[in-house]
């Protein structure tokens, strides 16, 4: 028997839950981003009307209003986004228990034998993203397969509020003429060694070989082989059944290179800002940071350090991702930066985690405020309570691409 899996993601999440919140921005293009009275702050997610303008994440602020001039500027909600994920993914939970996160905006979801659920999957899937709809205002696109990999690819061909069926029957002639770097797993670099060999499309994977993929790219290549040619049997995890994360990291490639300490220090709260938020979303403390540097030459510079004590503050992730910045990296002599990524590791249940350092008690505070603001943000929203350095403009919040393990 086939599986049916679909993979929901939400449509623009960031700038769908701002619309959301206030409907008069309903029809408009919305940006997501820093404080809006510094020019030089990141756009970190842009509504469908914004995309279509030309304004594109990781650009500073100015040159998205250069591109759109009727751009209206919100500020990040962490709480109203949790908020949503959770609205939306109890809709999933309301017709299958194994329901598997990949990021606060999308889920795989595995319906086999599911009431209603028809061979391919495709109009259980319309039944879901319509109730979705109506229940939330947002919209999401789904993509039904029999694989994790092509039910992933189908949600992103139709946006937004769209719905992709890639069957046991038409997988060659709607996934394979796809470009590879549409499958999951296929990055930049794998795409460029891909490349290299004549390989372009996701059928171009499939007729390599599985001798051919091996011989040249190892155990990845019977992974690229078998996602490609449907053979893909990887399962949908309910989150009960998650391991622990070994690490929790989030990444920014900026639109513009990163010249100077200012907007790295704006990344790098962005990044530390998502981490913490993540970290204490799964009751999670983080003994070690590594921070990795990629420069405008694709030069990578990677460091990591332990912390004093164990957090999920995003203050302290920063302090020491400042510190590393600071022995690594001087602007006034190497290149500008394209990508800056955190990762926490060392993760200890936040009940059981152990800490030895002197300042404990000053410690333990900062924690019970920092989930007092939490706890603020969540009834009032993000806006109630802002960091001294936030309101300075150094520092924009928000993650762009997710590193865990």
């Amino acid at each position: 028997m086939l599986k049916i899996i679909l993979h929901c993601d939400i449509n623009n999440f960031y700038a769908s839950v701002a619309i959301a919140l206030d409907p008069n921005l309903k029809n408009k293009a919305v940006a997501v981003c820093g404080d809006p009275t510094k020019r030089h702050g990141i756009i970190l997610a842009k509504s469908l009307l914004a995309k279509q303008a030309g304004v594109v994440t990781g650009e500073t602020i100015w040159q998205a209003q250069r591109k759109c001039k009727n751009l209206i500027l919100v500020l990040p909600r962490f709480d109203k986004y949790q908020e949503y994920s959770r609205k939306i993914r109890d809709i999933y939970y309301s017709y299958t228990p194994l329901v598997e996160d990949f990021g606060l905006d999308e889920c795989w979801l595995d319906v086999t034998g599911c009431i209603g659920s028809e061979p391919d999957g495709g109009t259980l899937a319309r039944k879901i993203a319509d109730e979705v709809k109506y229940k939330t205002g947002i919209t999401i696109s789904v993509g039904a397969s029999f694989t994790k990999t092509f039910a992933k690819l189908g949600s992103d061909m139709k946006k937004p509020d769209g719905v992709t069926v890639i069957s046991k029957q038409n997988y060659k002639t709607v996934a394979w003429n796809q470009p590879a770097q549409n499958m999951l797993y296929v990055g930049n670099n794998t795409q460029s060694e891909l490349n290299k060999y004549g390989i372009f499309t996701i059928g171009d994977i499939a007729n390599a070989g599985l001798d051919f993929l091996e011989s040249k790219f190892g155990k990845r290549g019977r992974a690229l082989y078998l996602a490609a040619t449907g053979e893909d049997d990887s399962t949908v995890s309910a989150y009960i059944t998650k391991e622990r994360p070994k690490s929790i990291g989030n990444g920014m490639t900026t639109a513009e290179d990163i010249k100077n300490s200012d907007d790295a220090k704006s990344v790098i709260y962005a990044l530390s800002d998502m981490i913490a938020f993540r970290l204490r979303r799964n009751n999670l403390i983080a003994s070690g940071i590594c921070l990795q540097l990629k420069d405008m030459y694709f030069f990578i510079r990677t460091k990591q350090e332990a912390l004093k004590f164990s957090t999920a503050n995003a203050q302290e992730i920063a302090q020491k991702a400042f510190e590393i910045l600071n022995s690594i990296y001087d602007f006034k002599t190497q290149p500008p930066l394209r990508s800056i990524t955190i990762t926490t590791y060392k993760l200890t249940d936040e009940a059981n985690g152990i800490q030895t350092s002197m300042f404990l008690p000053i410690q333990e505070k900062n924690e019970r405020l920092n989930k007092a603001v939490d706890v603020l943000r969540e009834k009032y929203g993000y806006d109630v309570l802002k960091r001294g350095i936030t309101i300075s403009g150094l520092f924009n919040a928000d993650s762009l691409e997710k590193h865990d393990e």
